[in-house]
């Protein structure tokens, strides 16, 4: 971290797109917080059905490929300790910030209660001069941010929520990966083996052959402003102070 000592919470959810998204960018922090008793919900809205480009596949291979792709979640999650699994299943590529996916991580925030929700940068369009952000990454990271605050703590928002019975939830914190300003940093040196190891049972995407490289050289990169060997970065929006 940055100047605070490293936060721990109870619960913590993790909110993204994709299957593999997790494992690419926060897996570490998720595997460290999971290995030190915290419990950790993995919210996947879409269950990566439109992630191959084979050219022998037509249409009928989309609930095929969801099922297969959901499984390597699955097998990715026991290997980071992560406690329980959620799917959504919302169509891969053609995912927007509605209010319908709004209320539905609202409800989930509100059964689950989590110190800290994980997810990506809704702002962040560009990285580098060689990748644009998927619109799927900023439509999930902009959902969760705006469930988390106003929404899973606000009575009188989604008031057929509250009628069934699912009451206010105040998210202590929310930490952003992929944001510019990263304010914290979490050290992942003993549990980057764990990332790779489970970024490599998504075994259904072809270029996962060189996670090994990939995940050591960016981890080493966001570290390095800290004198980390290995760390991933976070924009922290502290919500609620600690009693």
């Amino acid at each position: 971290m940055s100047n605070e000592k490293e936060y721990l919470p109870k619960i913590a959810m993790s909110i993204i797109a994709h299957p593999d998204d997790q494992d690419f960018t926060i897996a570490g922090t998720l595997a460290k917080w999971a290995k030190a008793g915290c419990k950790v919900i993995s919210v996947l809205i879409t269950s990566g059905d439109s992630g191959s480009n084979d050219v022998t596949k037509g249409a009928d291979y989309k609930p095929v490929l969801a099922k297969l792709r959901e499984a390597e979640q699955q097998a990715a999650n026991a290997v980071l300790g992560i406690s329980e699994t959620v799917f959504l299943h919302y169509p891969d590529g053609e995912l927007v910030a509605s209010l319908a996916l709004r209320k539905e991580l609202t409800r989930l925030i509100r059964i689950y209660k989590p110190d800290v929700v994980v997810t990506g940068d809704p702002s962040g369009w560009f990285y580098g001069n060689g990748y644009i952000n998927h619109p799927d990454h900023r439509a999930a990271a902009e959902a969760a941010t705006y469930a988390v605050f106003p929404s899973a703590g606000t009575r009188l928002i989604f008031t057929d929520l509250l009628e069934a019975g699912y009451e206010p939830h105040d998210v202590k914190r929310l930490y952003i990966h992929g944001n510019e300003k990263s304010d914290t940093w979490v050290d992942i040196s003993e549990t980057i083996d764990i990332k790779i190891e489970a970024l490599k049972k998504h075994v259904s995407q072809s270029d996962t052959h060189e996670v090994d490289k990939w995940i050591r050289e960016w981890a080493n990169e966001e570290g390095k402003e800290k004198g980390l060997e290995f760390a991933e970065a976070f924009r922290v929006m502290i919500l609620k102070s600690e009693e």
